[in-house]
């Protein structure tokens, strides 16, 4: 547990509460924090781990450790706290402006199996968003695929029909991107502008995501084998975080492509970024995604992005870096690993027109202030 709080006498207005902090959850308080003074919030958080017994417990741990005692104006918390359960408890809460984020949403979040699927958890974000005064979405494909699932979601239950619950939700429903510290990293396009072109013939291959399943390593895999059988030249780097057992898909990879293969596992920010730098394209195969942080910042370090057309991705990336099949994946890779001069000319094009600022923290952290009202 992580509490974070002024020492001063005055009482805090802001209230932040994140019961899963790592990854893209913590990245995000830590970028809205920079922006505020210290003695304008307190934060109440618990380490990224168990996330399922954060979403069940975490509301009650919180309600016996913020206290009892407090001038709140704002309660800001991601979907991963049952919000109507808090309140509940602690209805001294009541009157604060109470600001949701969905970072990803329970009602299409994959499973291997459907009956794997706790409904209990959407159940939780359904309750969530009636208890909250605003609902933060970090794309469009997030809110819209929530809310045209609520009813089907609720239609589950199977002996009384619950209504007008998307009514009640969606109103309250906006869309504000994750804000990345695009200004934190280097850029290989002004690098290369004060430097002679120095780029290997071989294009550098990069897959920077979870190692789990809904970021669909075994058609990596499928892909990188291909290309290999068809002996094409390329290097490939396979990062991102592994918080379990390494996948399946993985098994034997490192010995069937032997030296194309020159990363594989977590690498530090400092190795991560100078990776990105000499990277070439940047590639998902997820089969879930609601934003993307890690293909937005390899396309700013200059790699060229190549995505599914589902998602997402249609959101952000123009039609040309979306493919629809297996094989149309590997044909647009086979095709530039061929011709590293010509896909590099076509990268170049893309970057002449492809605009950053739109998901950039110092264009969206402002809109950020505003929805709790805090002047910056």
């Amino acid at each position: 547990m992580q509490m974070q709080c002024n020492t001063m006498s005055a009482k805090p207005p802001i209230l932040i509460i994140e019961p899963f902090f790592g990854g893209s959850h913590k990245q995000l308080i830590d970028t809205l924090i920079e922006c505020l003074n210290l003695a304008d919030y307190e934060i109440f958080s618990l380490p990224a781990k168990k996330w399922h017994w954060r979403a069940r417990t975490s509301a009650l741990y919180f309600s016996q450790l913020i206290p009892p005692e407090h001038d709140y104006k704002v309660l800001l918390t991601s979907s991963v706290l049952n919000l109507a359960e808090l309140i509940g408890v602690r209805p001294d809460l009541v009157s604060c402006r109470k600001i949701v984020y969905f970072h990803e949403n329970q009602l299409v979040y994959p499973v291997r199996e459907v009956k794997e699927r706790d409904c209990q958890y959407g159940l939780n974000e359904i309750l969530t968003c009636l208890a909250a005064d605003i609902v933060l979405f970090n794309s469009n494909f997030n809110r819209m695929s929530f809310l045209d699932n609520v009813q089907p979601f609720l239609n589950i239950q199977p002996d009384f029909k619950l209504k007008h619950i998307r009514e009640r939700i969606e109103k309250k429903c906006e869309v504000l991107y994750f804000p990345i510290k695009f200004h934190a990293f280097p850029n290989k396009r002004h690098i290369m502008d004060a430097e002679i072109n120095t780029e290997p013939d071989s294009l550098h291959l990069i897959w920077p995501h979870r190692w789990e399943h809904d970021k669909n390593p075994k058609l990596l895999v499928e892909v990188l084998m291909e290309l290999n059988k068809r002996q094409v030249d390329f290097k490939v780097t396979i990062c991102g975080e592994s918080y379990q057992a390494v996948p399946e898909a993985f098994d034997g990879i490192q010995e069937k492509l032997g030296a194309k293969l020159i990363n594989f596992g977590h690498l530090t920010r400092e190795e991560y970024i100078k990776t990105l730098l000499t990277g070439d394209i940047v590639i998902s195969t997820a089969g879930h995604e609601f934003y993307g942080v890690a293909m937005l910042e390899a396309t700013y370090c200059g790699c060229y992005p190549i995505a599914p057309n589902k998602l997402v991705y249609p959101e952000i990336y123009p039609k040309e870096n979306l493919y629809n099949t297996s094989n149309s994946l590997i044909k647009m890779l086979y095709n530039w690993c061929r011709n590293p001069e010509i896909f590099r000319r076509h990268r170049d094009k893309f970057f002449d027109y492809f605009t950053f600022e739109r998901y950039s923290a110092q264009h969206l952290v402002p809109k950020y202030m505003e929805k709790m009202r805090i002047s910056v």
